[in-house]
């Protein structure tokens, strides 16, 4: 057999594959993941695509939490009530909570808890003096907070792609964070103690190392569910247009480098105007977001691709999320 001939072949058997359905009911019917975020660019729709998703979510497991990691937070505008750093219930929903948290504010909140105000103001200066260590440990802080919780199924509304892809490389910075923190303490540690003693003022820096260690220690366990694809997978949001399907490209590969499942992508604020329809914009946005949805369907093959309707309407308030996740679960199917 020659090379063209089984190339031939082993194309007519890709053809033959059935498409991937164009729904997330595969993440809704994969019981044993844990972990999903939900990313992409700045103003695609990840606030109310991960919302949609934990009201479906809520349906098949027993508890859900949604977490927004976006200093921007916008669950609650979405919801229509306020939340905080603490999960409350969602209005209407019995076993979804939500929560708005700033990674970056719970390393100052981590730091000020210590005992020795000394101590803390040093190990705030080292801390802030390392680049991304802030965002690294800020983080550690919400995944200790989490892991104390007990949620079938977690769902991070996650900060624009940049942010979101920082959060990766945390387990390496904390590990160099530590490592200058050690270096500091073991050098500088008894003439340390020495001058605050005669100042009168306590110091605990075996409080703030166990404080680091521990950190640590959940991030790189945290670290080890995201690279299970059992556990964890990362669904990409974006809209039909250059830059973001540029940078939803990026966001896989750099997921793919660190092993991190993502097999679904939402294609939101699609525009089909009626076959009748004089207006000229409607057309030309259309012919545009055909043109980078062919692309996106030849990229990602072994994709589930969801595709969603650009909305006249705002979606706002549960019973209209609740609506708008439908779109979710079944395929859409534009006016003919």
């Amino acid at each position: 057999m020659t090379d063209t001939t089984s190339a031939l072949i082993n194309k007519e058997a890709f053809d033959d594959l059935e498409p991937l359905t164009p729904t997330l009911q595969n993440v809704l019917s994969q019981s044993s993941l844990h972990w999903i975020f939900v990313g992409g660019k700045g103003g695609v729709g990840k606030t109310t695509t991960s919302c949609a998703l934990a009201t479906l979510l809520a349906k098949e497991r027993e508890s859900v939490l949604l977490i927004s990691t976006d200093p921007a937070h916008n669950l609650s505008d979405a919801f229509g009530q306020k939340f905080g750093k603490v999960p409350s219930q969602v209005e209407g929903i019995d076993n979804l909570f939500a929560m708005e948290i700033d990674p970056v504010a719970s390393i100052q909140e981590m730091i000020e808890g210590g005992q020795g105000g000394a101590m803390n103001s040093m190990m705030q200066n080292l801390a802030f003096a390392i680049p991304g260590v802030d965002e690294a440990m800020g983080f550690a802080e919400v995944m200790k907070l989490v892991k104390s919780m007990d949620y079938s199924v977690i769902v991070f509304d996650t900060a624009p792609t940049g942010h979101t892809l920082r959060f990766l490389s945390f387990p390496t910075v904390l590990e160099q964070a530590l490592s200058k923190i050690s270096e500091y303490s073991g050098r500088f540690a008894p003439m340390l103690s020495q001058v605050t003693g005669m100042m009168g003022m306590q110091t605990d820096q075996d409080d703030m190392f166990r404080r680091l260690e521990g950190m640590r220690t959940i991030v790189k366990e945290v670290n080890r569910q995201f690279q299970d694809a059992d556990k964890t997978t990362f669904i990409c949001i974006c809209i039909s247009e250059f830059l973001s399907l540029y940078e939803t490209e990026r966001m896989i590969q750099e997921l793919a480098s660190h092993h991190i499942d993502v097999h679904n992508i939402v294609v939101n604020q699609l525009i089909y105007p009626p076959k009748d329809s004089n207006c000229e914009h409607c057309s030309v946005r259309h012919k545009m977001q055909s043109k980078y949805l062919d692309q996106i369907h030849d990229l990602y093959e072994d994709f589930h691709v969801v595709k969603l309707p650009l909305l006249t309407n705002e979606v706002r308030g549960t019973q209209s999320i609740q609506s708008f996740s439908h779109y979710l679960q079944n395929e859409y199917k534009p006016p003919s």
